[in-house]
């Protein structure tokens, strides 16, 4: 990686960490020009303002969840050919990937931004729309996958359902924080889990 790269990468670290423990609007450029070592100018260089700033963590956040789940995905359907049981083995996966974390999942940038969107341009907004609509078109299609061969039991839209993934991962995320349980998460992606076998399992005759 090329020194410019390095610093580039630097920032954003030091930016990611501070925006998630305490926002956006709580996190200066001053304090992480000094805790990426830094000038200013150094700053500057690689981020117009805060909202370039919030724009290239936000595509880097999903760059790094895209990779997440297509491993995720990848691993389950090694283990069932089955849409189904696929989909609900990535689940677990990703569950007990997010309770490994000792002191549970950091948190989600694009939350984050999300939460405090007054602040940003309509670029940011922009970048964050594309990033929930991006793991909607991605769980819609395991949800596709499934309803071909299992019909759901219940009258849902299947545009919602997908939402309803991250919805849970997200809702997990305030559970866990407002709480202080690092495994809220977890328990409650592993219950999107129980509701999605229910919901696709066919009844016995």
């Amino acid at each position: 990686m090329a020194r410019g790269e390095e610093t580039r990468a630097r920032i954003m670290d030091v930016a990611q960490d501070a925006v998630l423990a305490k926002g956006f609007d709580a996190t200066s450029i001053e304090e992480i020009v000094a805790a990426a070592n830094i000038t200013k100018g150094g700053f500057f260089y690689h981020f117009p303002d805060k909202n370039a700033l919030a724009k290239a963590l936000i595509e880097r956040h999903v760059s790094v969840e895209d990779e997440l789940f297509d491993d995720v995905f990848a691993r389950a359907r090694e283990l069932s050919d089955d849409p189904l049981q696929s989909t609900l083995i990535a689940i677990k996966l990703l569950a007990e990937l997010i309770a490994d974390m000792p002191n549970g999942h950091p948190g989600c940038i694009v939350a984050t931004a999300v939460y405090q969107d007054r602040l940003f341009n309509a670029d940011v907004r922009e970048a964050n729309k594309v990033a929930v609509l991006g793991w909607r078109r991605r769980f819609r299609a395991a949800i596709d996958e499934i309803v071909a061969i299992y019909p759901p039991r219940d009258e849902v839209d299947l545009d919602d359902l997908a939402d309803m993934v991250s919805g849970v991962i997200e809702g997990g995320l305030i559970v866990s924080k407002a709480v202080g349980e690092p495994d809220a998460t977890a328990r409650q992606i592993m219950l999107l889990r129980s509701y999605l076998k229910l919901l696709f399992t066919p009844q016995r005759s």
